[in-house]
């Protein structure tokens, strides 16, 4: 395993980093074996937006042991209401969430409180001249969070973050596909004959400006959504009409400027160690320029 700073905060992990998000209505179990498969491989990182109680039991309960050996991105504004989960910046339900994540971590200081999930212009400003931002830089303050981060996959919003130096980590949704085509809900939208305004032979300018913005100011820019979702590993959802392997998404994310860390969401130790596969391997298991090279990947095209 190789390790990166995060931004100008100093702090290293893992490349390779644990998504936690499909650990939702699993016994204990589960979280265990999967958190002592990452650390007898080196991975060092963990995220948790999941506001199911059992979730973030179940993980620091797990990470208790070592918890020196872990840094953690916990987020503020997801919640659990009426057993279900809610983004929601009404700091009634806000504050309470995340005195509930704290607990259940079994932790007095949270390396990164993550901003969570804010896509929404609006949304970024109420948030930066409000009641949530305040409570945010209190908690840093005070030594509760350590860094702040913001999580997004609107590069409006991530450009916005990258300029801001309050910001001191930016997660951000970044594969092939969303760099070449533009994040989409729908995955059905990619394959519409004007899903695409380039040749496939460049990063969209937007993201790519987000991407050195972060490398230069010092943002640390951690990955999520490197495998779109489980579509690009597949061929028929794969919007370039070929699969990519879990390798070659992790190796386009790490090379991108500025990223510091991929967190690959994993069901199971299984599906973890093809994603460690990336530590052992070969140039060849990494190359993915056949998504641009390949004429086969022009989605609604006669050739598909």
């Amino acid at each position: 395993m190789e390790y990166r700073k995060l931004g100008n905060t100093n702090i290293e992990v893992s490349e390779i980093a644990f998504g936690a998000e499909f650990l939702v209505e699993r016994p204990y179990e589960d979280t265990e074996a999967l958190i002592k498969a990452c650390e007898e491989n080196g991975i060092s990182f963990v995220d948790c937006w999941m506001s199911e109680p059992d979730v973030r039991s179940h993980l620091g309960r797990a990470i208790k042991p070592n918890r020196e050996n872990w840094v953690i991105q916990g987020h503020i504004g997801s919640t659990w209401q009426n057993n279900q989960y809610v983004r929601t910046r009404d700091m009634d339900k806000v504050i309470p969430a995340f005195e509930d994540f704290m607990e259940r971590f079994q932790i007095d200081t949270l390396d990164f409180g993550m901003i969570h999930y804010v896509d929404q212009i609006e949304d970024y400003d109420n948030i930066m001249n409000g009641p949530f931002i305040e409570y945010v830089r209190k908690l840093k303050d005070e030594g509760t969070i350590a860094h702040i981060g913001l999580s997004t996959h609107n590069p409006d919003i991530g450009l916005l973050a990258a300029k801001n130096p309050e910001i001191e980590l930016l997660m951000f949704s970044i594969n092939p596909a969303f760099d070449m085509f533009g994040a989409m809900e729908d995955i059905e939208e990619y394959r519409k004959e004007d899903a695409y305004d380039n040749d496939f032979s460049s990063i969209n300018p937007l993201r790519a400006e987000i991407y050195e913005l972060c490398e230069k100011n010092g943002t640390a820019l951690t990955v999520m959504k490197g495998f779109a979702g489980g579509n690009l590993l597949a061929d028929d959802t794969s919007p370039f009409g070929v699969a990519l392997t879990p390798v070659q998404c992790i190796h386009y994310s790490l090379e991108q400027k500025g990223v510091s860390s991929i967190f690959v969401g994993v069901k199971t130790v299984e599906e973890l160690n093809e994603s460690l596969k990336y530590c052992t391997a070969s140039e060849a298991e990494k190359d993915y320029t056949e998504i641009s090279r390949s004429e086969e990947r022009r989605v609604g095209k006669e050739c598909r």
